[in-house]
C-alpha cells in the first residue's frame, strides 16, 4: 500500500474543497448573511490547512497508484470531504447537531437527497447553496474533478477513475485518464448550463435556477421548497423531468455525439432499455393514478416526472407518491432498484449491470439445455469476459447482503411510527443504498429522516457512501487485509 500517495492525494482533494467553499461564501455575502459567510470561510480555511498539512507531511517516494490504492483513495477522500463539508452547518448553527449535519452533507455529496430538515425554507441562502452545490460536486465525482483540474496525473489514474465512476464497466474515452476526466466534466458543465438557462426562461430567479440545476445535474434532489417542485409551473417540471432523464444517460454516449458518431449513440442497447423502462413505467403508473388528477396532461407530466426522478435516483417530487396506490408504489420501488445507466450521475443498481445478469442467466440456461454448445455473452456488441460476468454476480450478492443487514439494523430503531416501520425502513434502506433520497411511509417526499436516531443516521450515512461508491471502495477500506504492506 502506497500510504503516502493515498494521503497526499486526499490532501490535494481537501485543498480543492477549500476553494469550492469560497463560492457559497460569496453567495452568503451577496445576501448579507455574514455569519453564514464566516462559517463557510472558516471551513474553507480548515480544509486548506488540513490539505496542505497532508500534502506536506505525506510526500510520496513514488507515485504508483494500483487498483488497491485507487479504491482506498476514493473511499477516504469521500469521507474526508464529507466530514469537513458538514462544518459550515454546525458553525452557523443552522444544523447544530454534527451527526445531523454529517448526514445532510453525505446525502449531498453522494447525490442522495435524503434530508433531516423539517423546514428547509427557513435556511439561509448561503447554506442552501452549499447544500445543493455538494450535489453538483459529487455528481460526476470529487476525484474525477481532481483529475480534471489538478494539472497532473499519470496513466495509473484510471484506477481512481474506475473506482469512482458508477457502473460495471468503466473505460477511458481517451488514452489519458486526465483527458477523460476533463471531457466528462466539460459535458457535465455544458448540460448544467443549458438547464440553468432553460430554468431562467421559465421564470425562476438565478438563485433557484442554480439550486435546481445542481440538484438535477447531480441527480441529487435538494431544493428550496418544502413541496419539492410541486409549486412550480408545468414548464419547469417538464424541463427538470427531461434533464433528469438526460443526466441518467451514460456520458460516454454524449462524447460519441460530440465526435459525430450519431449512429453509435443510437445503437446503445443500454440506452434503449433505459428509455424503454421509463416509458413503460410512466404508462403503467399513468393508468393507475389517472383518477387522482382527472386529465391526461397532468397525469402524464406527474407520472413521467416521478418515474424520471426515481429511475435516476434524483428524488425531486411533484406529488406525494407515498399516498399513491400499492401498485404505483411498487413500480416506483422497482425503479429505485434498477437505477440509471452506467457512467451517468444517476444511482441505483444500473441498467447495464441488470442486463448483464439477465444475459448471463439466459446463457447459463442454454448451457444446461445444451452442455456441448459454445455460448458467449455480449454487451453492446462486445464479448464479456468471465471476470466481468462474475463481477456482476458478486456485486448482486454483496448488494443483497448489505441491504438485508442495514434493513435489519434499522428495524431496531423505534423512532419511526410502528405502523409504518417496515415500509419506512425498507424504503429508507433502498433509498439510501441507491442514493435516491425520499422513500415511502414516514420518509415520503414531503417528509424527512429526522425521526431516526443518531446511530441510524450514521448507519444510513455509511449506506449512502456504499451506494455512491458501489460498495467495494468503502468495504475494502474497512477491511484490515487491505492495509497490509504486502
Amino acid at each position: 500500500m502506497n500510504y503516502r500517495m493515498v494521503f497526499n492525494t486526499i490532501g490535494k482533494v481537501l485543498r480543492i474543497e477549500s476553494i469550492l467553499l469560497l463560492l457559497p461564501t460569496v453567495v452568503a455575502m451577496i445576501y448579507t448573511e455574514w455569519w453564514q459567510a464566516f462559517a463557510l470561510f472558516i471551513t474553507a480555511c480548515i480544509a486548506f490547512v488540513l490539505g496542505m498539512g497532508m500534502v506536506f507531511l505525506c510526500k510520496p517516494k513514488n507515485r504508483f497508484v494500483y487498483a488497491k490504492e485507487g479504491l482506498v483513495t476514493v473511499a477516504l477522500a469521500w469521507l474526508a470531504v464529507s466530514l469537513v463539508g458538514a462544518l459550515p452547518f454546525v458553525i452557523s448553527g443552522e444544523i447544530p447537531n454534527y451527526i445531523d449535519a454529517l448526514f445532510e452533507t453525505v446525502s449531498g455529496f453522494t447525490t442522495t437527497g435524503a434530508s433531516i430538515l423539517t423546514d428547509v425554507e427557513s435556511m439561509s441562502k448561503g447554506m442552501l447553496f452549499w447544500r445543493s452545490f455538494t450535489h453538483w460536486i459529487g455528481g460526476m465525482g470529487v476525484l474525477v474533478f481532481f483529475l480534471a483540474f489538478s494539472g497532473k496525473s499519470d496513466d495509473r489514474s484510471i484506477h481512481i477513475l474506475r473506482a469512482e465512476m458508477p457502473g460495471p464497466i468503466v473505460d477511458k474515452v481517451t488514452p489519458k485518464a486526465r483527458d477523460t476526466a476533463i471531457i466528462l466534466y466539460v459535458i457535465y458543465m455544458a448540460l448544467t448550463l443549458v438547464l440553468l438557462i432553460m430554468l431562467l426562461f421559465g421564470g425562476m430567479d438565478l438563485f433557484e435556477s442554480a439550486i435546481h440545476a445542481f440538484g438535477t445535474a447531480g441527480t441529487g434532489g435538494f431544493g428550496v421548497k418544502a413541496d419539492g417542485i410541486a409549486s412550480y409551473s408545468p414548464y419547469i417540471q417538464w424541463v427538470i423531468a427531461v434533464f433528469m432523464m438526460l443526466f441518467g444517460v451514460n456520458f460516454n454516449l454524449y462524447y460519441l455525439l460530440i465526435l459525430g458518431k450519431i449512429g453509435s449513440f443510437f445503437k446503445s442497447r443500454e440506452l434503449w432499455v433505459y428509455l424503454g423502462i421509463i416509458f413503460t413505467a410512466t404508462v403503467a403508473i399513468g393508468f393507475n393514478v389517472f383518477a387522482l388528477y382527472g386529465n391526461i396532461a397532468d397525469t402524464v407530466r406527474i407520472s413521467f416526472f416521478q418515474v424520471s426522478s426515481l429511475m435516476t435516483s434524483t428524488g425531486f417530487a411533484t406529488a406525494d407518491f407515498a399516498q399513491w396506490s400499492a401498485m404505483a408504489r411498487t413500480v416506483l420501488l422497482m425503479l429505485m432498484f434498477v437505477g440509471a445507466c452506467a457512467g451517468s450521475t444517476g444511482g441505483g443498481f444500473k441498467v447495464s449491470r441488470l442486463m448483464i445478469l439477465i444475459k448471463k442467466t439466459v446463457n447459463d440456461l442454454k448451457k444446461v439445455l445444451h452442455p456441448r454448445t459454445s455460448t458467449v455473452v455480449k454487451m453492446e456488441g462486445k464479448r464479456l469476459d468471465e471476470e466481468t460476468l462474475n463481477g456482476a454476480s458478486s456485486y448482486l450478492t454483496v448488494y443483497v447482503i448489505i441491504f438485508l443487514v442495514v434493513f435489519l439494523l434499522l428495524s431496531l430503531d423505534t423512532g419511526v411510527a410502528s405502523d409504518l416501520a417496515v415500509e419506512t425502513n425498507l424504503s429508507a434502506t433502498l433509498a439510501c443504498l441507491n442514493n435516491i433520497g425520499p422513500g415511502l411511509g414516514a420518509i415520503g417526499p414531503m417528509s424527512s429522516y429526522a425521526a431516526y436516531s443518531p446511530l441510524s443516521k450514521i448507519l444510513l450515512s455509511i449506506t449512502m457512501l456504499l451506494g455512491r461508491l458501489e460498495i467495494y471502495p468503502l468495504l475494502l477500506t474497512l477491511t484490515p487485509m487491505t492495509w497490509l504492506k504486502k
